[in-house]
């Protein structure tokens, strides 16, 4: 190691390794996938590579070793990205192990001032950020491809059946915080009754609305039950009441 002495060694490596611990320590206070440990091992493994090529005394092997890490991580975080259902999991987990590598090659780099200045914006956005995002949800959003559209829930059940499901139908709509604008109903000829209830909205429901189909498919009495969403004016043929 003609320019790295054994003190610039272990003095990278901890600097790296501990600014992957910290940004580890947040991740495994908030219950993520990847915690203390693999983040403070991404980093150790990231600030290593590059102080190899440190150690070689290779002037271009730095930036070109450096941009192998970048790929290997991307291979590591594409491991704990998950679908479910409609959404995607783990996005965040595999974006901080990219920035825990990053903050390793600083270090390896001997730009040690830097790693310690990134570690601590790896932290502000996840506990400033978080906040400033759900309330960024919380603000209606005017989508032009969902803007005027109201979504349907439509429900046929037994006639006997229809009060306790009209009651539930409320029930799990208050409980995924949608609000009906109508409630429609017609009965049958076959002792059935047509439930279909109305929601307006400034977004797209398509989880909410799952979450209600959920709760009352299992219902005894329910025959059919699913959603759509429509543009057009209601039918006003059917029976309110």
């Amino acid at each position: 190691m003609a320019h790295l002495s054994t003190l610039d060694f272990l003095t990278r490596l901890a600097v790296g390794v501990g600014c992957g611990a910290l940004v580890g320590i947040e991740r495994q206070w908030r219950a993520r996938m990847a915690g203390l440990r693999t983040n403070a091992l991404v980093a150790a493994g990231a600030t290593l590579f590059v102080l190899y090529s440190e150690a070689v005394s290779d002037p271009g092997s730095v930036t070109r070793v450096a941009s192998y890490v970048v790929s290997g991580i991307g291979f590591l975080g594409g491991g704990v990205i998950l679908r479910d259902g409609a959404s995607v999991r783990g996005l965040n987990t595999a974006a901080t192990l990219w920035c825990s590598a990053a903050l390793g090659v600083l270090a390896a780099s001997g730009n040690l001032k830097f790693a310690l200045l990134g570690t601590v914006a790896v932290l502000l956005v996840h506990l400033v950020l978080r906040p400033a995002g759900r309330l960024i949800d919380r603000v209606p959003q005017d989508d032009p491809d969902i803007e005027g559209v109201r979504a349907t829930i439509h429900l046929h059940c037994d006639r006997k059946a229809e009060p306790q499901v009209r009651v539930l139908l409320l029930q799990a709509l208050g409980a995924s915080n949608l609000t009906p604008t109508g409630l429609r109903a017609r009965r049958e000829d076959d002792h059935t009754t047509r439930l279909r209830a109305t929601i307006a909205t400034t977004g797209d429901p398509a989880r909410a609305l799952e979450q209600v189909i959920s709760r009352l498919s299992l219902e005894p009495g329910i025959r059919d039950l699913h959603w759509h969403l429509v543009e057009e004016p209601q039918d006003a043929g059917d029976e309110e009441e």
